[in-house]
């Protein structure tokens, strides 16, 4: 660690250090890390296998494929990425000597664990003694979460030379010192009857965790999301063993769904493979074998239960969305310009929530006015007005009237944080309940005040009127009255503040349907996806507007996968995609307007009905994209393409194919 005056004296001081690294054979293949020839990361590691994790029914599985008539077996390599949120990760570290605190500045979206594993593990202080403050980070998708070395470098270097210490990632630097995501291989087998019914499911995946196991960061996207294998579908037996594999490359953890797109990516593209394997319309197969409503709950057979859905209600949406009937014709007017036009769909499926609890408060001031403290933490998502919406319908007040405050340990009580798509169900489910304690309080106050039972009183619009009458009080004067002692019934605390937590640990499950439109250039390998549409079951929608720039955003993050990005390592573990001139990100250009529906068939397992809606858009795309490009791809013999798509890659595969 350099601490100096300035970034240039900070870079000069660098130089001056001389570092002798003794070579060692190196392992950076996500497919080849078990191999006998394979160099161990770490000798106490032999084999580099660093967790198994397997669900399902093996042997009911195994009789299923026994069984079946058709068996259709692919191979799927999901590249490794990068975050690449607008805002590199930065960190200001701070002690106060007077009272003994640490304050830490940084762009994290779990302020209060970063507070707890500062505190407990690190630092070894009480928790009141380290404060974490997050104000907007510039985006967050995951990579953002959790502990990076620099937090606990500039708190200790802040308290041992008694001056405030800043570091800030430059974009040059973030392919380097950041976490990676995704990187995996995954060896899958489907099973059918003859007409075209889904028996069984069994999958093998090798996921690359990098070199270090830090933390559950490190195993949690590549097990838990195995149960969403089977997707939207019905099938009875499933079967999945998950290697984790150790290589000389940086640690993988979650990223904008954490699992969930490479599980939809495995099933959808399976169901592709077995249409066009078995000569079966695509649209009719995922038809034939989606879970009906009929079957909800529905029990799948790989660990979760999905509460509700109307999976073909939102196919049915899609396919007039899209304008699937005429696909056709445009596929005929591109092929008059020389170029191959596919169609791609996807059903896709996410577990969301069910994390732990979020806390919530609204307090009110004399005026009326009253801020709502919540534990989670704004990326862009526009939690502001999300969480004004929430209380300002709960309280028949302006959504001007409040005031949102997140991200600060010392204003803020608890708070989980904000991660898999939690903050609406688990942040809006506390707003909600805190909400309508004001209310059950202000109630008692005014009963007390128009001398009436509690019974008679009905509230609508921000006003209490007793039923029967024009008799009425609104809740911004019992908010006034609430810091009066002398207006309130004998015994109630005054004031207007309430607290409440939420902690439903069920999952919920976000759902939708995707529509893919691509063009091929096959003179250059050029993709261009010309359409896309969605269809979503977020449960109850809450702003229409933040959820189309969430969906927006998603596609064009799994968009982005599909098409370019990439993180390489050369067989020396050498970074080779170090910068945006070789990492490439999807432009304005590559994204066309996407057209959003809803579909909301609202959960039971929170009081707003709402199931989240954060990684949804990309755990549909990555599959919808890329049956896109095979459906176009099929047309001229090309069986097999892996992301990412580049034109090099899809001239190649056409290049080859013609030999």
């Amino acid at each position: 660690m350099i601490v100096a005056e300035s970034i240039a004296q900070a870079k000069d001081a660098a130089e001056r250090i001389e570092i002798v690294f003794g070579d060692l054979p190196a392992n950076a293949a996500t497919d080849r890390a078990t191999n006998d020839d394979t160099p161990d990361v770490w000798d106490e590691n032999p084999g580099n296998v660093a967790a198994v994790y397997q669900v399902g029914d093996a042997q009911g599985t195994e009789s299923a494929f026994a069984s079946a008539a058709h068996v259709v077996k692919r191979r799927f390599v999901i590249s490794r990425v990068h975050a690449q949120y607008m805002e590199p990760r930065g960190v200001l570290g701070e002690y106060d000597e007077a009272d003994g605190q640490y304050t830490l500045t940084v762009d994290a979206q779990y302020p209060h664990r970063v507070r707890h594993v500062l505190s407990e593990f690190i630092l070894k202080v009480s928790e009141r003694d380290v404060r974490v403050v997050c104000g907007d980070i510039g985006g967050g998708f995951g990579a953002k979460g959790w502990q990076y070395v620099e937090h606990r470098l500039a708190l200790w270097a802040a308290r041992k030379l008694g001056r405030p210490i800043k570091w800030t990632c430059e974009r040059s630097e973030v392919l380097l010192a950041d976490e990676h995501a995704r990187d995996d291989v995954t060896d899958a087998e489907l099973a059918l009857d003859a007409n075209g019914s889904m028996l069984a499911l069994r999958v093998q995946t090798q996921v690359n965790v990098g070199a270090y196991v830090s933390s559950v960061r490190n195993f949690g996207p590549a097990i838990g999301a195995v149960g969403l294998l089977v997707g939207t579908y019905a099938i009875p037996k499933a079967h999945v063993t998950v290697i984790c594999v150790q290589t000389n490359t940086n640690p993988t953890a979650p990223y904008r769904g954490a699992g969930r797109p490479n599980a939809n990516f495995v099933i959808e593209r399976m169901v592709d493979e077995a249409a066009r394997e078995l000569n079966i319309d695509r649209i009719e197969l995922r038809r034939q074998n989606l879970i009906p409503p009929t079957a909800m709950p529905n029990k799948t057979p790989l660990t979760f239960t999905y509460d509700c859905g109307a999976f073909e209600l939102g196919l049915d949406k899609l396919l007039d969305l899209a304008d699937v009937a005429n696909f056709e014709v445009r596929r005929a007017e591109s092929q008059k310009r020389g170029c191959l036009r596919g169609l791609g769909i996807a059903n896709a499926i996410e577990q969301a929530a069910g994390i732990e609890m979020e806390f919530a408060e609204i307090r009110f001031n004399r005026s009326g006015s009253a801020l709502i403290l919540v534990g989670t933490k704004n990326q862009g998502q526009g939690h502001e007005t999300m969480y004004q919406r929430i209380a300002a319908d709960c309280l028949g007040l302006d959504i001007s009237q409040f005031r949102v405050v997140e991200g600060d340990t010392d204003k803020v009580a608890y708070g989980v944080g904000t991660m898999g798509s939690r903050s609406a169900v688990m942040g809006g489910s506390a707003v909600y309940l805190a909400a309508h304690k004001v209310i059950a309080k202000a109630k008692r106050i005014a009963a007390h005040l128009m001398e009436v039972s509690e019974d008679d009183l009905a509230f609508e619009n921000g006003r209490f009127t007793v039923a029967g009458t024009d008799r009425s009080i609104a809740l911004k004067e019992l908010a006034r009255r609430a810091f009066e002692p002398a207006w309130l019934p004998h015994g109630l605390e005054p004031g207007l503040y309430e607290t409440a937590t939420f902690g439903d640990t069920r999952y919920t499950f976000p759902n939708g349907c995707h529509a893919c439109e691509v063009e091929i250039d096959p003179e250059t390998g050029e993709v261009q996806i010309v359409s896309y549409a969605v269809v979503e079951d977020v449960g109850t929608v809450i702003n229409p507007i933040t959820l189309a720039g969430q969906m927006h955003g998603g596609i064009a993050q799994g968009a982005g996968q599909i098409l370019t990005e990439q993180i390489v390592y050369d067989d020396t573990a050498q970074l080779l995609s170090g910068s945006l001139m070789d990492y490439a990100l999807p432009r304005a250009i590559d994204i066309p307007p996407i057209l959003t529906e809803s579909n909301p068939v609202p959960t039971k397992q929170n009081p707003l009905g709402v199931k989240g809606a954060g990684e949804a858009g990309t755990c549909g795309a990555m599959p919808a994209v890329m049956n896109a490009i095979t459906d176009a791809l099929a047309q001229v013999g090309v069986t097999a393409l892996d992301m990412p798509a580049t034109p090099a890659r899809v001239w190649k595969a056409l290049n080859n194919r013609t030999q």
